[in-house]
């Protein structure tokens, strides 16, 4: 993530073309916000500031926008966001979009405008002239934050910001759920610092009451004490699940794929891989690999194969009518543990 940008930003060093691009939002809605507040007043941005989504409207009326002049005020700042015609991502809507003019007005741009290209994509189509073009000339910005020292490092810094404490252990357990992702772990944050308040201290246990999990940190947990042999807080866990009207095959599915994640990672770190390698290949946040890794190592790649091999044949017999499905997981779940 290029933090260079913010500074320029700040010290009013502004470029005319911006390209935002990556899959963690929040850092790009940051900046946009940055850009705002830094290039036009509150009273510049009734007439000064226009936001065009490319699925809805054709790149042309945002050229257009960007070569009027600014109507008191010294800059117009156009927002031009889902420029999917940079990636190789199959474009929603079928508008069309003047990709030669856009060159154009990449090669000349308007001194009056801030132009500002928004992709809520990981990755951009290198081999295309407009991306290498964009690249060359825009000031880029990358949304994203995949290194988890990066991240907790930022996370230390937000923590300070909200004027709050927070223990490492409860640093771990909240990355956990938010599974990386930036928004979600600022909403959280933001959460636990008003219910500790200024000076306080962010615990574990407090993570644990305030952070909204998802199913899959359930299923998460209920793995963890299935491996453990905690059969009393694996069931428990199972039936709260029940209570909360989850499927019983939607349980399944989800054990079988963190039991799958379990096998891959121990399975291609054995092969040499590293975390971030892993990450990159079965596509997933590289703190879910250290989890998974952690917890991988103490279990057999025959047991995890025997393991999915059985939610299978579990699944079939379900679906077949063989088990009712309530109790057959019931009774995987006292199978592990025995």
């Amino acid at each position: 993530m290029n933090i260079d940008i913010h500074k320029k930003i700040k010290a009013k060093n502004f470029a005319p073309l911006y390209l935002l691009y990556g899959k963690e939002t929040y850092f790009i809605d940051e900046t946009i916000q940055l850009l705002i507040k830094h290039v036009l007043n509150d009273e510049e941005r009734d007439f000064n500031l226009s936001v065009y989504d490319l699925e809805e409207s054709p790149i042309d009326l945002a050229i257009e926008d960007a070569q009027t002049l600014p109507f008191f005020g010294d800059k117009r700042v156009v927002i031009v966001k889902n420029a999917f015609f940079l990636t190789g991502l199959k474009e929603k809507t079928k508008i069309d979009h003047n990709i030669q003019l856009l060159e154009e007005y990449i090669h000349s741009p308007s001194p009056t405008a801030i132009f500002i290209l928004v992709v809520d994509a990981e990755k951009l189509d290198e081999r295309k002239k407009i991306t290498k073009l964009f690249k060359k000339e825009a000031s880029l910005f990358e949304a994203t934050m995949s290194d988890e020292k990066s991240l907790i490092s930022w996370m230390q810094s937000e923590v300070k910001h909200l004027q709050v404490n927070i223990t490492d252990d409860a640093v771990g357990l909240l990355l956990q759920y938010v599974r990386g992702t930036v928004t979600l772990l600022v909403q959280e944050l933001n959460k636990m610092a008003m219910y500790v308040g200024p000076g306080g201290t962010i615990t574990e246990d407090i993570v644990k009451l305030l952070s909204s999990r998802t199913i899959e940190d359930n299923i998460f947990e209920l793995i963890d004490c299935v491996l453990s042999r905690k059969v009393s807080r694996a069931l428990e866990i199972y039936h709260d699940l029940l209570k909360l009207n989850e499927e019983p095959i939607k349980i399944l599915s989800l054990l079988s794929s963190q039991f799958r994640l379990l096998y891959q990672v121990k399975d291609l770190s054995k092969r040499g891989y590293s975390q971030q390698q892993i990450a990159n290949h079965i596509k997933i946040h590289p703190y879910r690999v250290k989890l998974a890794s952690q917890k991988a190592t103490h279990y057999s790649n025959e047991y995890l194969l025997k393991s999915l091999d059985e939610l299978a044949e579990m699944d079939y017999q379900i679906k077949s009518g063989q088990y009712e499905k309530k109790l057959a997981l019931e009774l995987f779940i006292l199978k592990q543990v025995q």
